[in-house]
């Protein structure tokens, strides 16, 4: 009996096993959920069963409000305010202490628009761009180059000498007529490019005013009126010492000086030119005529000792918004003709480094020479080799190339635009200024006019530091290279710019 209650048992144990090593499903057994998969590891039957929810309750607004009315809770809540504006009238002191130790920004200068140059003087419409309306499809190209003023003209009728054929408000059929200069205009102003115009009377004569009685019988001021209603934001004239004390003048530059623009801000410019270029007889060109800008012979065919002298005598003597310099120009020609192709590039550094307003001929930026007894044409295909030689059109490239990235450094700095010149060296051949503003970074120019010999220069100067890095090179070499200034060496016929950080 005992041996078979033994055997049955045995097959109960076996079944229920079997039992459970088969998936339940939902509804068996009364469960109310499935249980699957089972495992089975040596024997042991593992089941997995669902976690429990837990639910948490925070406390009520009743208990909430009675544990925060405890006296322990009330202290921590104003522990916590004090430190909150303990911490806020800290950071207020420390603001309050960093503004009152920092170093004041000076003040920008009040400029104008012609300060902001270069300024670029297209005399012969014709070789420029066949007619003003070839003119206004140039404007794109000039803006490329940060120009800000064109100075165009004369564009009016005249014959030499005959002020009886003289119509200052008519265009000349070589250079256009009123159609084209209206949208010449609206080109130039939709890019922020003002227009000028050389309104000297005679201008196709030996000298630019009629003689004798036929000045004081000009009607320039109808003229002016005219053309600054058609948009033009002012004038040039040439020979502008040798009409100062006529009454025509004193019509024109009242009339000019007080126009301003709708927004009562962008004046109008009155330009004049002179041959004089000592520094006595400029500053006396510039107190008798009033012009807001004279355009000289100063930095023309002269040693670096005499641009020097010029450039320190009239910066001390004018803020540097009523200076203007130029080289070449309408009737002294172009900068290649004047200086050589090998100072091209020197003399656009040295141009648009200076304090006051660059001025260049058209072409200038290319390196155009001069084609007497006509205007030279401008190139604007530098791959057309059919007229002009490969090695030619490369290296009027390479001239505008130069050109277009120091204009672009000057419209972005400071120091270059209007910062404050600091002369460093001169010699016969060979000068060197810095250009600092403010806290902004400053720029050191130095030029060496030698055909033949390298310069070293020993700069030393309580406010140039010991060495400072190559921003451009005429000769495209060195660039981001640091320089010991007292032993800067410029090769021949080289120009180089430099820069160092401000200092307090």
């Amino acid at each position: 009996m005992s041996n078979s209650t033994e055997v049955d048992m045995k097959d109960v144990e076996l079944n229920e096993v079997e039992q459970e090593k088969q998936p339940m499903t939902e509804g068996e057994a009364g469960n109310n959920y499935a249980i699957s998969p089972v495992s089975e590891k040596n024997g042991i039957v593992k089941v997995k069963i669902p976690d429990e929810e837990t639910k948490f309750t925070g406390l009520s607004k009743e208990e909430l409000m009675k544990v925060a009315g405890t006296p322990g809770w009330i202290k921590v809540r104003w522990a916590l305010l004090i430190l909150f504006w303990l911490g806020w009238l800290g950071m207020l002191a420390g603001a309050i202490a960093i503004i009152i130790q920092a170093p004041r920004c000076k003040p920008l200068p009040e400029m104008n628009w012609w300060n902001y140059g270069p300024l670029y003087q297209i005399g012969d419409v014709k070789s420029f761009a066949s007619n003003l309306e070839g003119l206004a499809d140039k404007v794109q190209a000039m803006d490329e180059v940060k120009v800000k003023g064109f100075i165009i003209g004369p564009i009016h009728v005249s014959s030499a000498d005959k002020p009886e054929d003289l119509n200052l408000t008519e265009i000349s059929e070589e250079a256009g007529n009123a159609m084209q200069f209206t949208k010449l205009i609206h080109a130039a102003h939709r890019r922020g490019i003002s227009v000028v115009l050389d309104l000297t009377p005679n201008y196709k004569g030996e000298e630019p005013w009629f003689a004798g009685d036929a000045v004081g019988t000009l009607e320039l001021e109808p003229a002016l009126r005219h053309w600054l209603e058609q948009g033009v934001d002012g004038f040039l004239f040439y020979g502008v010492e040798k009409v100062s004390t006529a009454p025509v003048w004193r019509d024109v530059e009242g009339l000019i000086h007080n126009q301003t623009e709708s927004d009562g801000k962008t004046k109008k410019v009155l330009i004049g030119v002179t041959e004089k270029s000592s520094p006595e007889d400029i500053a006396a060109v510039l107190n008798t005529t009033g012009v807001d800008l004279l355009l000289t012979g100063a930095l023309r065919s002269r040693s670096a000792l005499e641009v020097a002298h010029s450039v320190d005598n009239l910066y001390s003597t004018y803020n540097q918004t009523r200076l203007a310099w130029n080289i070449g120009g309408r009737i002294a020609g172009h900068l290649a003709s004047v200086v050589g192709l090998a100072k091209v590039k020197l003399s656009q550094l040295l141009l648009l480094t200076l304090p006051g307003t660059p001025v260049f001929n058209y072409g200038d930026e290319i390196g155009l020479e001069d084609e007497l007894p006509k205007n030279p044409t401008m190139v604007w295909n530098f791959s057309d080799t059919t007229m002009i030689p490969k090695s030619k059109l490369e290296e009027m490239s390479s001239f505008r190339s130069f050109f277009k990235t120091v204009s672009e450094k000057r419209s972005k700095e400071r120091s270059l635009q209007h910062g404050e010149y600091l002369p460093l060296f001169s010699s016969t051949f060979a000068m060197a200024y810095v250009r600092k503003w403010d806290q902004n970074e400053r720029y050191l120019i130095a030029l060496n006019w030698h055909s033949n010999e390298t310069v070293t220069l020993q700069l030393k100067h309580a406010e140039v530091p010991e060495y400072a890095t190559v921003v451009y090179s005429t000769d495209n070499k060195d660039n981001d290279k640091e320089l010991k200034l007292s032993e800067l060496k410029v090769k021949p016929e080289q120009g180089v710019m430099l820069k160092f950080p401000y200092t307090s």
